[in-house]
């Protein structure tokens, strides 16, 4: 079975419709998204779950060339804020000698089979996963500089992480619901997003069923 994980109840209910999949909802952030996660994998077992897909909306981070209602999937995912701020600049975990896991420093790429999957219906791009949202012009621009994304959430990288600990394929799927920056400038539009979840994403689903699994 596919096993979804998103962070709310909109998300989902935008797909909670389509066939052959177990929806869970975790909860805001990195935290609750693994735990939730876990949890999931080891009460379904994990011979049962092929494959876990985070799901849910993002906002676009400054020249991504991205717009509302884009659907696109992390390639990779990348934990934004896990390192260390020095006068030198900004060093991963891995370069300090404590890696999170076997990744590249705080990228998590999608399994290869599930995005080779899904690329001929959605576009891969940088997903950074951030504990704080960009509010601001300066926040947005930080979090490209570090990361080089295209989009930002709360709980992609640590939904790969906790399934790639347990052995379980995994890829984060997100659709553009609003623009970062100065929050009193920001452009919302989470209907046209969960709308576009809803007619992309079953196409994704699938070619992941189709023996990607």
């Amino acid at each position: 079975m596919l096993l979804l994980c998103t962070a709310v109840e909109a998300e989902a209910k935008a797909v909670a419709s389509l066939a052959g999949i177990h929806v869970i909802v975790s909860g805001v952030g990195r935290v609750n998204a693994a735990v939730a996660v876990t949890q999931a994998i080891l009460e379904l077992g994990v011979d049962a779950v092929d494959a876990v897909l985070n799901i849910g909306v993002a906002g676009m981070l400054p020249g991504s060339g991205l717009v509302i209602g884009d659907v696109v999937f992390g390639n990779p995912s990348i934990y934004m804020e896990e390192g260390i701020e020095t006068p030198e600049g900004f060093q991963d975990t891995r370069s300090m000698g404590f890696p999170l896991g076997d990744f590249n420093g705080n990228a998590i790429a999608p399994t290869e089979r599930l995005a080779k999957a899904v690329e001929p219906h959605l576009t891969g791009v940088c997903l950074a996963t951030v504990a704080t949202c960009s509010g601001t012009d300066a926040a947005a621009a930080a979090v490209v500089a570090r990361t080089g994304a295209g989009a930002e959430a709360m709980e992609g990288a640590a939904v790969l992480h906790a399934a790639c600990r347990l052995g379980v394929p995994a890829i984060e799927i997100r659709a553009i619901s609003n623009t970062t920056g100065n929050r009193a400038m920001q452009q919302w539009d989470l209907p046209a997003a969960l709308a576009s979840l809803q007619a992309e994403l079953p196409a994704a689903l699938s070619a992941l069923s189709n023996g990607a699994c």
